[in-house]
């Protein structure tokens, strides 16, 4: 299986990082593949009408995406039903918060856009801070409400981790720690496993 994108994508980091999870290092290869909001990658158009990373090419030749997908598929190729749980109210509280992780990723990569490749006389500070916003509304809702599913490892707190140490690399001034303790405990932790430093951002 191959995997398009870029380590620096919160979204690819976390396909990999499952991947590390479940034991198909051996199995999964990233083709680096670098992306422009303005312009079409001629790698992810064959792949995907949409042309964005994260985009898993199977065995067979079959293109899978997004990223929820991709991690989806990764867990049923392992047989895997820990990481998204089969029990209803398990499961749906792991999508839940996947959905919320991947929120606050958008957000940060669309700020990351906007203040790092668009034009400085083009630029939209209400649109910068409206994303500002969602990354820390975003983190005050993970301190509050999710350390129970916080506190393993699972589609959701892996995507969360990702999404974090994106946002401490790209948006170091939004200093979304302070304020967050149990938050940054988990990626402290968090980061210490094996699959987060088997892909590092640096």
């Amino acid at each position: 299986m191959k995997i398009y994108g870029s380590i620096l994508s919160p979204f690819v980091r976390a396909c990999l990082v499952t991947a590390h999870e479940l034991g198909l290092t051996d199995k999964v290869t990233l083709v680096p593949t670098s992306v422009n909001p303005i312009e079409e990658s001629a790698v992810l158009a064959k792949l995907s009408p949409v042309g964005k990373i994260p985009v898993l090419e199977t065995d067979h030749g079959h293109a899978i995406y997004d990223s929820r997908v991709i991690i989806e598929y990764l867990a049923h190729v392992a047989g895997n039903s820990t990481l998204i749980p089969d029990d209803g109210v398990k499961r749906f509280r792991v999508l839940t918060l996947q959905a919320l992780a991947a929120g606050m990723a958008d957000a940060a990569v669309a700020l990351r856009y906007e203040l790092a490749q668009r034009p400085a006389a083009t630029q939209w500070p209400e649109f910068a801070d409206r994303q500002r916003l969602r990354v820390m509304v975003g983190a005050t809702e993970l301190e509050n409400n999710w350390s129970p599913e916080l506190a393993s490892c699972n589609a959701g707190s892996i995507l969360t981790a990702t999404c974090l140490a994106y946002i401490s690399l790209r948006h170091e001034t939004l200093n979304w720690r302070e304020g967050h303790p149990r938050l940054t405990a988990f990626l402290n932790t968090f980061a210490e496993r094996p699959s987060m430093k088997a892909y590092p951002l640096s």
